[in-house]
């Protein structure tokens, strides 16, 4: 297990690869588990759980706002602060009242994304009224119109089950939005996974155990262990949490923070929709 010491010098060495995109060698455990996030000029999506140590992220009432301690909120600000872009689900917006901006790290708050199927928003939620960063609303074109949402709404042909998480990409993409981290809900999360939409999934486990709750992460069912994914992974210590790093998707050297190129990661023939 790596320890990492979070110190400003190196981090702010890591905010520079992120703005001025010229790789270095990574050194320490801060810069191998950030420099692969904060390397841009590729397409590069990561996911973060936060969860418990029997594997909730909420009670069944729907309380997450306490599942991490500390250091692993401050993690989850770090990564917000070096990607262009977040996305959430409706649900995490209706649960949580998020945010989604960088106030417990030093660095620039991400474009918010949601994702609204349905068109269930109101645009009374907390983030059109904070000043924040700015929005973008996916919703179905069948979806009815709210003209008071402050924010770019895109409106996608869902297929049978709904908006084509590739399709979201590819529309991010097309605004010079790049790189993206998928922070909510856990149906949210998995729909990507399952698409093999992931880079990297940031795990982040918090000593508590609640016991009962919705899982972190829901994916199709499978018969045999053998057919779980088993990606390559890094433990971190964050102090209060623990991190697991998984790599899902290649596209990173290791050792650097430089960025292989990667293939076409939206342009696949597969749809579903998030909708949390």
């Amino acid at each position: 297990m790596r320890h990492v010491e979070i110190d400003d010098t190196t981090w702010n060495r890591i905010l520079a690869v992120k703005h001025n995109g010229k790789p270095t060698p990574a050194l320490s455990s801060m810069e191998r588990l950030y420099g692969p996030i904060a390397v841009t000029g590729h397409p590069f999506v990561m996911a973060q759980v936060g969860q418990s140590l029997d594997g909730r992220v909420a009670t069944p009432t729907g309380d997450a706002r306490d599942i991490s301690g500390a250091d692993g909120l401050a993690h989850l600000h770090r990564c917000r602060a070096l990607v262009d872009a977040v996305i959430v689900g409706y649900g995490t917006v209706e649960a949580d009242d998020p945010q989604l901006s960088v106030r417990l790290a030093k660095g620039r708050s991400p474009v918010r994304v949601i994702i609204d199927c349905r068109g269930e928003l109101t645009g009374r939620e907390g983030l059109f009224h904070d000043g924040g960063a700015p929005i973008i609303v996916f919703q179905s074109t069948e979806a009815a119109q709210n003209p008071t949402l402050k924010a770019e709404v895109i409106r996608l042909r869902p297929s049978a089950t709904g908006l084509s998480p590739h399709h979201i990409l590819k529309e991010l993409r097309q605004r010079s939005l790049q790189s993206i981290l998928v922070e909510g809900g856990a149906r949210t999360i998995a729909r990507f996974i399952n698409e093999d939409l992931i880079n990297r999934l940031h795990v982040i486990i918090s000593p508590i155990i609640i016991g009962s709750g919705p899982a972190g992460i829901h994916l199709p069912p499978i018969t045999h262990l053998c057919d779980a994914r088993r990606p390559e992974t890094q433990v971190y210590s964050l102090g209060t949490d623990v991190l697991f790093d998984c790599v899902l998707a290649p596209s990173i050297s290791a050792g650097s923070l430089s960025r292989a190129e990667p293939k076409d990661l939206y342009d696949q023939p597969r749809m579903s929709c998030p909708v949390d």
